[in-house]
């Protein structure tokens, strides 16, 4: 079974195979992680960006990672939080699974997500730590590349809850 750890830091400093960016739909840089992400990786990445014509909620596109220490980056896009009776759970869970299935084609073997989704999409950090954790693991039950995920946490409240989540069960 793959490795599967939280630390708290900056995603852009992480020397994985790939990062995971939340991106929003048009994939040209935001706020929050998105646009750290663009900021480290440089101008070409908004160029290569471009090309890609945007993403789909729930989705996940590949580019190099430019000036980053990872070689790639997978663009997820997470559902905005709307109460979470409009498949927010899904759509979010669809985001790790497709990044994990784009880096298993790639023959990757690791791989650093942030929290996707918890910052202005406003989706509640613990029911998203819930369904990343799930996703992560229900995905590596299967045959893959995939030796290491590291979940990046920038913040302390979002590290106690997947510290809490990934270590007290023996999953």
């Amino acid at each position: 079974m793959p490795i599967l750890r939280v630390i708290q830091g900056d995603i852009t400093k992480q020397a994985v195979d790939a990062i995971v960016n939340a991106a929003n739909t048009s994939l040209l840089g935001g706020g929050g992680v998105d646009g750290a992400i663009h900021r480290a990786a440089g101008p070409e990445l908004v160029f290569e960006c471009r090309m890609l014509h945007g993403c789909k909620t729930g989705d996940a596109k590949l580019t190099r990672g430019y000036r980053l220490p990872a070689p790639y980056i997978i663009h997820a896009v997470g559902p905005v939080w709307r109460g979470g009776a409009h498949g927010e759970a899904d759509l979010l869970a669809s985001c790790y699974r497709r990044s994990l299935e784009i880096a298993n084609a790639e023959n990757l073997n690791s791989i650093a997500f942030p929290n996707i989704s918890t910052g202005i999409y406003g989706y509640p950090k613990d029911k998203a730590v819930e369904v990343a954790i799930t996703a992560v693991r229900n995905y590596l039950k299967k045959q893959t590349s995939i030796q290491e995920v590291i979940f990046v946490c920038f913040d302390i409240d979002n590290l106690t809850l997947y510290e809490q989540r990934l270590y007290s069960q023996n999953e």
